[in-house]
């Protein structure tokens, strides 16, 4: 019966409902006591207390302090112990072992990682690998996203100029903000990063936001890095500069990328950081290569899965399992982690 739900789940959208049933079924717990040791990597972006408002676009790489307390003792209350970057490392090579693990990452160095996640996870005891592009720690990156959202939910009417042309657009209901925050986002997210800049600091202009000021607030700076690294149960790893897509460069251009944001954060913290972080976007074989290239011992991916032991996994491709504060229950959570769902 249990393979005939597996059948019937992976022929489903991976979501709610799917999750819920392989949970509810038993089909989660069937498959973790057919897979033994295998392991995951979750990853999280942004760590902030909750929000009040309907419009929230960000929410789906935003999980609260408290959720992340819950997610903790869940894991620890399913047997999966929770393990460092490198101990994770040296598991995926070994031969399989009985308990089930998890290592927990955080992208883009949010300031709420420090100020909030932090907290948590040393009060459990919980190590974790934070990834840290380097513009963000030296307080020259433009977080587009933030200036997007602020600028959109504090007004009813927005006007801007897309393809050389005076574009204006309603934004008084939730509805409207939330389809054009989808619509302005997607359509800086392709632009090269020299007109995006030009056109997210035309916005942030005509409406008052100081995009600089928001961005060096929102992210962690060298000394907050410094203090995390002091910490026996953190591990940085480094990301490209900017967080520039890999599959957008040229193979110089990527391999600087990458070879230029460890270099700069190596020398912040003043220790060797062997440990890397695709940014969003397609990775092919060249993006590994490259990784491979740059000396790297380990490089992180957005795409969902699980980890496998004896060498099945590959250390320059490792997936990792996104969580966010969308979903307030854990036993999706539970059914993603035996395999079942998607990214």
């Amino acid at each position: 019966m249990a393979r005939g739900i597996i059948v019937q789940l992976q022929t489903q959208a991976p979501g709610g409902p799917a999750l819920g049933l392989a949970y509810w079924s038993g089909v989660a717990r069937w498959l973790e006591l057919r897979r033994g040791g295998t392991g995951a990597i979750l990853r999280f972006r942004q760590v902030h207390p909750a929000r009040h408002g309907d419009f929230q676009p960000l929410r789906a790489g935003t999980i609260t302090p408290p959720q992340l307390d819950r997610l903790i003792v869940g894991l620890r209350r399913w047997r999966f112990e929770i393990v460092s970057l490198d101990e994770t490392l040296r598991r995926i090579a070994a031969p399989r072992a009985a308990q089930r693990f998890v290592c927990l990452t955080f992208d883009g160095a949010d300031r709420g990682v420090m100020r909030h996640a932090a907290r948590v996870l040393a009060r459990r005891d919980a190590p974790f690998a934070v990834y840290v592009p380097t513009a963000f720690a030296d307080g020259v990156a433009e977080l587009w996203w933030l200036a997007l959202e602020r600028i959109i939910a504090g007004h009813a009417r927005i006007g801007l100029v897309i393809d050389r042309r005076e574009r204006h657009f309603e934004a008084a209901r939730v509805d409207e903000k939330e389809a054009l925050f989808s619509l302005l986002a997607g359509w800086l997210d392709d632009l090269a990063p020299a007109a995006r800049s030009h056109a997210i600091r035309d916005l942030c202009a005509r409406y008052g936001v100081d995009l600089d000021a928001l961005s060096q607030i929102s992210s962690m700076d060298w000394d907050d890095v410094r203090l995390l690294a002091s910490s026996p149960l953190v591990t940085i790893g480094t990301a490209t500069v900017s967080g520039a897509a890999l599959h957008r460069l040229d193979d110089a251009q990527a391999l600087r990328e990458m070879q230029a944001g460890r270099d700069a954060a190596e020398a912040a913290l003043d220790r060797a950081l062997p440990h890397f972080a695709y940014p969003d976007g397609p990775l092919g074989a060249r993006e590994l290569a490259l990784a491979g290239q740059a000396g790297f011992a380990s490089a992180v991916t957005t795409a969902g899965g699980l980890l496998w032991p004896d060498g099945q996994s590959s250390g320059l491709a490792l997936p990792r399992i996104a969580w966010d504060g969308r979903r307030p229950s854990l036993r999706g959570l539970r059914a993603r982690l035996a395999g079942i769902g998607g990214r």
